[in-house]
């Protein structure tokens, strides 16, 4: 069944799609735009535009059609929840699992797992996405954030936006890199022959990569890595960049007869929560094939 929603307008020159925008907080910016364009929303009885500058004393109407059947399909997988509120999980995704269904893996994600524990998650936004804020390659293992509501879900990208987010990466490179801190700057987008791949190169995204050196171990550093934007494969792209590849990497790094996956893991996150502004912050230890990897390295050094 529709829910209808009836405004009057208290104050002149707002766009439409602001308005609603603020006035429905549960819509994404992309959902009030499709039932705008869908002819859900009126002014004074008449479809109009997202642009449409309102008046005070304008009637505004919008009506929210019932959510389509998600494509999505539950499945049981367990899942490490390290906390929950009714706004949002924290979760340490395993290596190996994608975050949410796309060409060549449509099942068995992160998601589908997460909606065998909260199936209401399939009515947000996104029908292939729902409560999606960030992601992890799926061979990065570490701290992961998924929204439980619209609100929470657009509180949450906003921070990560405006980059207040902080994360913080456990990484193994090869080489003995210096200075033991240290700031790559350099702009990422597509690989200009290969498309599946990202690359510094001119005019592409800005993007910023500081780094902390945490021990040596023979011909390798480890690091913690915090990026400071969220570029596609970022710390990956910016380490090989500077001659220091991620250790496992098949793409951009160097193999490694001690892993059978990039040596990246996403330790730290911190965040406020969307209902109280309360900063927090959620770690996840290092998995057991990368201790494995540093004990067999440090055993040869």
């Amino acid at each position: 069944m529709d829910r209808v929603y009836r405004f009057v307008v208290e104050k002149s020159a707002v766009r439409l799609d602001k308005y609603v925008a603020e006035k429905c907080p549960e819509l994404s910016r992309t959902q009030t735009q499709k039932l705008i364009e869908g002819g859900y929303v009126t002014v004074n009885d008449r479809a109009a535009k997202a642009g449409l500058k309102l008046n005070a004393g304008d009637r505004v109407e919008v009506v929210m059609p019932p959510p389509s059947p998600s494509p999505l399909s539950p499945e049981a997988m367990p899942l490490k929840i390290l906390y929950e509120d009714a706004d949002l999980l924290v979760v340490d995704k395993p290596a190996g699992l994608t975050v949410h269904p796309a060409t060549g893996h449509p099942g068995h994600t992160l998601i589908n797992a997460i909606l065998a524990h909260f199936p209401h998650l399939a009515d947000m936004g996104d029908s292939l996405r729902p409560g999606v804020v960030h992601r992890l390659d799926r061979d990065t293992s570490g701290v992961m954030l998924v929204a439980k509501n619209s609100t929470a879900q657009l509180n949450l990208a906003e921070q990560f936006k405006l980059r207040t987010v902080k994360k913080a990466y456990l990484v193994l490179v090869k080489g003995h890199l210096t200075p033991e801190r240290g700031i790559i700057e350099a702009d990422i987008g597509r690989h200009p022959s290969d498309r599946k791949r990202m690359a510094v190169v001119r005019r592409g995204r800005e993007a910023r990569t500081e780094y902390t050196v945490v021990k040596y171990l023979d011909n390798y550093t480890l690091l913690e890595v915090r990026p400071q934007t969220g570029r596609t494969h970022q710390i990956r792209v910016h380490l090989a960049a500077i001659g220091f590849p991620v250790v496992g990497d098949a793409v951009y790094g160097v193999e490694s007869p001690h892993l059978s996956r990039q040596f990246l893991h996403a330790y730290k996150l911190g965040f406020r929560l969307p209902s109280t502004g309360e900063y927090v912050e959620f770690t996840s230890e290092l998995p057991e094939d990368l201790e494995r990897a540093l004990r067999e390295i440090q055993a040869k050094s």
